[in-house]
């Protein structure tokens, strides 16, 4: 059945690569995911694929009978950043503040292609006593993010193990990072407001000099957290948007700063809540300043288990060729999809959409060009695995 569905996927290129550049076209910001979910569920439909639309934004689809005795999740992302598109290609966003740059409509339809395929084999999933789901969740970009509510509208329930693909612009397309263990980090959002006694720039003396204040917020709170976290917990805290002020000679009464705090090892991230906000009020105390500091616990690491980590190897293999498989490193990026590993075992693969001798682009950047043959490539692999997904009781295939 493998090879069956392999086959299928790559009778549906066209179609994917039609989908995904419609979706280029017209990116929607977290929870405005409405046209997408539209899209989406346009084409399940026209499939023969059961699903339900969540409230608001995202849907859940299902293949196979409802009382399977495994049942494999698929999830995609399908929210937007709100950058500007610079890539100049014919379908670029129509929407200057929003854009693909991290690949998620890339994810969309890779799930879609694995769901158009195994449709196809329902009766064979069947008679095994195999399901699959597919979780096509929205504001996978905010914090916190869409997988709470997947989860909590059933998007997890009597599934065994969940699998997902991202794009990574620095590995070739054909190939596929995989790691047991931690692949990203904890992300939390942070944001700092200070507020004080504001003046002219020529007496700060008889102001509170919020402007200097937050500055110090900026240089010495990541600094000393730094020394009060085990440093081999890889801690990052780094701000992302500071105002203050709007003219030169004016010491502003408010000012704000926000940012990431990332962390490498998740008993670490769970002790430094309520740090940033002592050390951010030991930073300001000397100026006087009011601190009120914004804390938003976000995701933990995604957390490979070594079982799911095998049945995408031997998708990989079957998706690609035997040396498809690159190791990989943890990064300090964050990614939802770790809330549902901490319900259910599973894995996340990095797929590889750099064109062989290519450039090397960046995600979250306006830029973000993806070698499109990623799609099929992301749809034979998440098919495969959903057929080759590794159970204590069963791990082979379904041929």
């Amino acid at each position: 059945m493998v090879a069956a569905v392999r086959a299928r996927v790559d009778d549906l290129q066209a179609l994917l690569v039609q989908v995904r550049r419609d979706l280029h076209v017209h990116p929607e910001l977290s929870w405005q995911e409405t046209r997408t979910t539209a899209v989406i569920a346009e084409q399940l439909a026209a499939a023969g694929v059961e699903h339900r639309l969540l409230p608001g934004t995202g849907l859940i689809a299902d293949i196979g009978p409802a009382d399977a005795e495994q049942r494999v999740a698929l999830r995609a992302d399908i929210d937007a950043l709100p950058v500007h598109d610079a890539t100049g290609l014919s379908y670029a966003s129509a929407d200057d503040g929003a854009a693909h740059a991290c690949g998620h409509d890339v994810h969309t339809t890779a799930v879609l292609g694995a769901a158009l395929a195994l449709k196809q084999h329902e009766s064979e999933l069947a008679a095994h006593g195999r399901a699959v789901r597919f979780l096509f969740q929205p504001a996978e970009e905010v914090i916190p993010g869409g997988s709470h509510h997947v989860i909590d509208h059933g998007g997890l329930e009597d599934v065994h193990q969940v699998f997902a693909v991202h794009c990574d612009p620095s590995i070739d397309v054909g190939r596929v990072g995989l790691v047991t263990g931690a692949l990203t980090s904890a992300c939390d959002a942070v944001t700092v407001t200070l507020t004080g006694k504001g003046g002219h720039t020529s007496r700060p003396h008889l102001t509170q000099d919020l402007t200097f204040a937050l500055a110090k917020v900026v240089t010495d709170v990541p600094a000393a957290l730094s020394r009060r976290l085990d440093p081999r917990a890889g801690a990052a805290l780094v701000w992302g948007h500071v105002q203050a002020g709007n003219a030169s000679n004016v010491i502003p009464a408010e000012g704000m700063v926000s940012g990431t705090l990332r962390l490498l090892d998740v008993d670490v991230w769970r002790e430094a809540d309520g740090l940033v906000e002592q050390l951010v009020n030991e930073v300001v105390a000397p100026y006087a300043v009011a601190a009120r500091t914004h804390h938003v616990r976000g995701v933990p690491p995604v957390v490979n288990s070594a079982a799911a980590v095998l049945s995408l190897s031997r998708a990989a293999a079957a998706a690609f060729g035997a040396d498809a498989v690159v190791p990989t490193r943890q990064s300090l990026g964050g990614e939802d999809f770790s809330w549902y590993l901490t319900h259910v075992p599973g894995a996340m693969a990095r797929l590889g959409t750099r064109t062989p001798d290519g450039p090397t682009y960046e995600l979250h950047q306006g830029d973000l060009v993806v070698d499109e043959r990623a799609i099929t490539g992301g749809a034979r692999l998440l098919a495969s695995a959903a057929l080759y997904h590794a159970t204590h009781e069963d791990d082979s295939p379904l041929r």
